[in-house]
């Protein structure tokens, strides 16, 4: 049974000293790529969003002048080619073998909302490879990282969150995704 590995949003932006930094993400970040150097996968793909610097993104940015409410809008974060939306130097990426672009002019904040940078899918691309079980790690527990789980799990997938390589937004918010996930039939372990 192939297994693919999904490495969420491991960013500059949502790592400490970024527009929207998580606490612990440059842990998560070293950590992540530590894991990836020891073990075997038969597809790692990461994801990274990647917004419109010229557009509030479908309202995934709050309006400007306007406070953004930390629920259905943010902050500037990861405009594409810029260095918050870079990978964090912690995670090796020389491991990975696919990276999908997500929130192109709209909110991604699941996997299955981006594409690579040949435009195809992520579906397609896990049924190119024959993938029916996923490893889901990354930021932000209680956001992309649940998306990008109960999206896989709603197509079919075997699903695994490996909660030492997570890094959320908050303490309950993240005990919230996680109740949530293994509701949803996800397997969420500590560590492998």
């Amino acid at each position: 049974m192939p297994r693919a590995l999904l490495v969420i949003d491991v960013q500059n932006d949502f790592c400490e000293g970024g527009a929207l930094a998580v606490a612990g993400g440059a842990a998560v970040a070293g950590k992540i790529g530590k894991f990836l150097e020891s073990s075997r996968y038969d597809l790692v793909v990461a994801s990274r969003d990647w917004h419109d610097a010229d557009n509030n993104n479908s309202g995934h940015f709050a309006d400007s002048g306007a406070e953004p409410n930390y629920k259905t809008n943010w902050p500037v974060h990861c405009v594409a080619d810029t260095e918050g939306a870079a990978y964090h130097p912690n995670l090796n990426t020389e491991l990975v073998g696919e990276h999908i672009f997500k929130g192109q002019g709209q909110n991604g904040y699941s996997i299955y909302e981006g594409i690579t940078k040949s435009g195809q899918t992520f579906d397609d691309l896990l049924n190119a490879h024959q993938i029916d079980e996923v490893d889901v790690v990354g930021i932000a527990t209680d956001h992309c990282v649940l998306a990008s789980a109960l999206d896989s799990k709603s197509h079919g997938l075997k699903v695994r969150v490996i909660s030492s390589l997570t890094a959320g937004v908050s303490e309950v918010a993240t005990e919230a995704a996680i109740d949530r996930m293994i509701d949803s039939g996800i397997e969420v372990v500590a560590s492998l």
